[in-house]
């Protein structure tokens, strides 16, 4: 991948230097100090919503300085919702994001993982962190010309 278009879809895409093969070591080097030199990129900062803290860099979750265990996916659906804290989000916008676009199964399970979170955010604490937003339901009308 050399061409100028597979470097130009390169950055595109987010990268910050692109090396083509054969490399130089010495230039390898160089581009490594040029790097170091840039320092760390800041880290993210940590989200709070309803008394939780997710820190995205130790990917940690806090409730009153108590961590909380939760599993991966546990972790991305609630890393979804507080990145996205005080709007109201679709089952279909939580799938995508957390479980991806080619995701096939029943979109329950998004329900079946709110409930998993409740119980490990919300229950030992007495809150309530995630609000359920049900939609209005069609009439009869509405639902025959759908």
């Amino acid at each position: 991948k050399d061409g100028e278009y597979d470097l130009a879809d390169a950055f595109d895409l987010g990268a910050d230097d692109y090396l083509v093969k054969p490399f130089s070591f010495v230039v390898l080097v160089a581009r490594l100090r040029a790097l170091v030199r840039r320092g760390a990129p800041p880290r993210p900062p940590v989200l709070s919503a309803a008394g939780l803290e997710l820190d995205p860099a130790m990917r940690r979750v806090t409730r009153g300085g108590t961590r909380l265990q939760l599993t991966p996916r546990e972790y991305s659906v609630l890393e979804y919702l507080m990145r996205h804290a005080g709007a109201v989000v679709t089952k279909h916008d939580i799938l995508q994001s957390v479980w991806g676009v080619n995701y096939e199964g029943d979109d329950n399970i998004v329900e079946v993982y709110i409930g998993y979170l409740r119980r490990k955010i919300d229950a030992p604490f007495g809150t309530t962190s995630i609000d359920t937003v049900r939609a209005p339901i069609a009439s009869c009308q509405d639902a025959r010309e759908v």
